[in-house]
């Protein structure tokens, strides 16, 4: 990493600012301050997903072939944007276009970070500490999410709008520091800016079996953990925990992300690919099971069990895809990645907020563990009987 010293510390500070998330402690509160149930909850999530989704494959065809440093550098300032107008808003539909504008922006990182990082190390010849270096990058995002959960929680006692201000100042970091990436000269752009060639690309992707299987899994894996996330505030309120100690439980659910993240190489190392997923896969669904099944101040350590593995599962299933995808379309892979998570989410998080309201936490609970079990052993039977 002699030529590029500087990518992965500026890579650092894009996940920082991506991660120090001041408001989500306590954004389910700001949304019912203001008059929204579950549902409309879901779905100004599902919009940010939709911003996503519309840009998410094209997002990172253009990383592959316009540059990743110019598709971060206009992810954050799109993110930073998105904020600046949460900062001044107070109803459903300005939330959305923030959330619009929001889901665009990330669709730019998304893919994007990873593709850098790991040219970056293969330019160097080190592309096999990738799942080291992505559990650390991973780390520091959640170390950053659990630091950002306390200063939060802190920030809101003040106001609900507050966190958002703050927001904005820590998303404007990212800007000079994908300003300051250079492009790994293993990036070779060969491909040409057409819808015909994105689609061929992907075509090509579920073609190819164990990339496809890698790719499958590890979305239906990420879609998961982002519907859990958002469980987690609901959760809270219903097992009785007070609201200022919600902050203090984001913090150290984000801290054991974190901590596990940065051990993932260690695990896959040591369990092999065919028991590493089964460990992810099995142990997510028994988290989803057991919250259903347990909502109490004592169910928390299910939420802490839930986080530790998806710690752990986030750089290895990004591993995976990795191993089978060329340089000059690993960025388009990777955001193809969060494109299945993001409709996945959009499609999902709307229904599984009408089981919230309409019957219980604890139905649409188990109903989003038992749908991740029976899609993700589907999804990675390919790569449980591959040698």
């Amino acid at each position: 990493m002699k030529k590029l010293p500087s990518n992965i510390l500026n890579l650092y500070i894009i996940k920082t600012a991506k991660w120090f998330n001041l408001v989500m402690p306590i954004v389910v509160l700001f949304y019912q301050k203001n008059g929204m149930n579950m549902q409309e909850i879901f779905m100004l999530k599902s919009i940010y997903s939709i911003g996503m989704v519309v840009m998410e494959i094209p997002s990172g065809y253009l990383a592959d072939v316009w540059g990743r440093k110019k598709t971060l550098l206009l992810g954050a300032l799109l993110g930073a944007s998105g904020f600046a107008l949460y900062s001044f808003s107070y109803g459903f539909a300005a939330f959305a276009i923030a959330e619009l504008i929001l889901g665009v922006g990330y669709s730019f990182i998304s893919g994007s970070d990873s593709a850098m990082l790991y040219d970056t190390l293969k330019a160097s010849g080190h592309e096999k500490e990738y799942i080291k270096q992505e559990g650390w990058i991973t780390s520091a995002g959640h170390f950053a999410e659990a630091l950002a959960g306390i200063c939060g929680g802190f920030l809101a006692t003040i106001s609900l709008h507050m966190p958002f201000y703050f927001q904005f100042a820590v998303a404007s970091t990212a800007i000079p520091a994908a300003f300051l990436l250079k492009e790994p000269q293993v990036h070779v752009k060969k491909l040409a800016v057409n819808f015909k060639a994105i689609l061929g690309t992907v075509k090509n992707t579920f073609l190819h079996t164990q990339l496809r299987s890698a790719l499958l899994v590890s979305s239906f894996t990420g879609t998961a953990s982002l519907i859990f996330a958002w469980f987690v505030q609901p959760y809270f309120q219903h097992a009785g925990i007070p609201v200022s100690v919600f902050g203090i439980l984001w913090t150290l659910l984000n801290l054991s992300v974190g901590v596990s993240a940065f051990g993932a190489y260690r695990v896959e190392s040591c369990l092999g690919q065919k028991k590493s997923l089964l460990l992810i896969i099995f142990g997510l669904t028994l988290g989803y099971i057991l919250s259903a099944w347990e909502i109490s101040w004592a169910g928390l350590s299910i939420l802490f069990f839930f986080y530790i593995l998806r710690g752990i599962a986030h750089p290895i299933l990004k591993d995976y895809i990795n191993r089978y995808t060329e340089s000059e379309v690993r960025a388009t892979i990777l955001s193809l990645r969060d494109f299945v998570i993001r409709i996945n989410f959009a499609i999902i998080g709307p229904v599984l907020g009408f089981l919230t309201d309409r019957f219980s936490l604890n139905v649409a609970l188990l109903v989003s563990g038992m749908s991740y079990l029976l899609v993700s052993v589907i999804a990675a039977f390919p790569l449980l009987k591959k040698k």
